[in-house]
């Protein structure tokens, strides 16, 4: 007995042995974890001896949803046109706009109405981002705009006639246009990966349209365009599209909620579910083609909070996201006469006006950024921001202090580093708030320090220049 437990007692003592350098590495892990949820407050450094990039700004993309079935952004296109978008989306082509019909079994196309939505589009200075939804009627089996069709070789004619309808050299003739296959096919359709309603077969035969599309500018396809980021979707995807030797140039999905920290998530997780096939994952771009606060009607949509949000997420989409669409453009009318509804518009409906709400103003206010970027360190849990640098020297350094509890505020150390010695002008502006006026700041020491104190939910743009 006493032998047997000297050996229980021996290898023990070995596994303890053997497991303790996994056992630290565990619960060093566990400790970087709980260190990396731990709220943090900012104390931004903004090094002015770094290089600048080129800025690449994915908030300048903007989405329409289908509020009234005719084009709806004539009246509106020079207040469009300010915000300085690269791409639109649309979508409700083919149900709203009539395109496609079948007469005696052969397909003719109308393209009127459709091609005055996207001239008020090009009239914005953008080019068209279209989803290519929804099912033709008249090639819909059961006329239905969210079924499968008939013949699914009539279906790829279609998209091989619309690319060529919009990026062709001898027909609408632009270049750059992205086509999306399908909006939310999870929700208008309930299509899965398999099945009768499989959204594969959606994009195997609209790729296959596009691909046999001849005389044509340079153009994306791509898609899901699912209502949140989806794993099995993502890999679902990527995994056919290897397979089969499909065209895929970016992935796309919706979010909406209150988290501004999810864009960084879903970035994170497409990545690396993206890199378990791919090991060039510039080459899928990662687009989130609809995005806001919430997929509902929400009074946020109308107030400040919805701004500051706007903010927040654009800041994070930053070198992660290529596109980042903020949905929507114009509210539709509202059932009970009103202005505002929480609705997700930018600008009310023209009958009252086409007012700018607050998410205008931050779109709008985005754009002051310069069109280079250095990097920052030192940004919080709540406090996030991003610096542009221009050849004259202009800093322009963009703080969002966003809590969707509107509970955090916090005195923010700044401090501008490396500066060359001399007078600059400094300015300082709260988001529809107080500025600043000019100030004279002498430089003695390389550098600039401050502490500014951010109520929740509000942003700030510090501007410093030489004098």
């Amino acid at each position: 007995m006493t032998r047997l437990k000297k050996t229980l007692s021996f290898l023990v003592l070995v596994i303890l042995v053997i497991s303790l350098p996994f056992s630290v590495k565990l619960v060093k892990k566990i400790t970087q974890l709980i260190s990396l949820g731990r709220p943090r407050l900012a104390d931004i450094v903004v090094d002015i001896s770094r290089s600048p990039s080129i800025f690449k700004k994915p908030w300048q993309n903007l989405a329409q949803g289908g509020e009234e079935p005719q084009p709806m952004l004539g009246q509106i296109i020079p207040e469009i046109k300010a915000l300085n978008p690269q791409y639109i989306r649309l979508d409700h082509l083919y149900d709203f706009y009539d395109v496609v019909q079948k007469n005696e079994g052969r397909l003719t196309y109308n393209w009127s109405g459709l091609d005055q939505a996207v001239d008020q589009i090009l009239a914005t200075g953008a080019k068209p981002f279209l989803a290519l939804s929804y099912m033709p009627p008249a090639i819909a089996h059961d006329g239905n705009p969210i079924s499968n069709p008939t013949n699914w070789y009539e279906w790829q004619a279609v998209i091989k006639a619309t690319v060529e309808h919009f990026s062709g050299v001898n027909q609408r003739n632009i270049n750059d246009v992205y086509y999306e296959v399908w909006n939310e096919p999870d929700l208008f359709g309930y299509y899965k990966t398999y099945g009768d309603k499989n959204y594969l077969d959606l994009y195997r035969f609209a790729q296959a349209g596009a691909q046999s599309a001849v005389n044509v500018n340079p153009f994306k396809i791509g898609g899901p365009a699912t209502t949140a980021l989806y794993k099995n979707w993502v890999e679902t995807m990527i995994k056919t599209a290897l397979k089969e030797n499909w065209r895929l140039d970016f992935i796309s999905w919706h979010q909406y909620h209150p988290d501004t920290d999810l864009i960084e998530e879903d970035f994170i997780h497409a990545r690396e579910w993206l890199f378990a096939y791919i090991d060039d994952l510039t080459s899928k771009e990662l687009i989130i083609s609809e995005w806001g606060y919430d997929s509902e009607n929400n009074p946020v949509y109308d107030q400040q909070l919805g701004a500051i949000h706007c903010l927040s997420g654009s800041i994070k989409s930053i070198n992660k996201i290529g596109k980042l669409f903020s949905f929507e453009i114009k509210d539709g009318r509202s059932p009970d006469n009103q202005p505002f509804w929480g609705r997700w518009g930018l600008l009310t409906h023209q009958d009252f006006g086409s007012e700018k709400k607050p998410r205008y103003w931050a779109l709008n206010w985005l754009n002051r950024l310069g069109e280079k970027r250095i990097p920052l360190s030192g940004e919080g849990s709540w406090v996030r921001g991003t610096v542009s640098k221009e050849d004259n020297g202009e800093i322009r350094l963009l703080l969002v202090n966003y809590d969707p509890q509107g509970q955090h505020s916090e005195a923010v150390p700044i401090s501008f580093i490396n500066l060359a010695n001399g007078k600059y002008v400094y300015t300082q502006e709260f988001f529809l708030g107080q500025k600043t006026d000019p100030l004279t700041e002498e430089i003695t020491t390389n550098e600039l320090k401050k502490v500014i104190f951010m109520p929740a939910n509000t942003a700030l743009l510090i501007t410093l220049k030489p004098a």
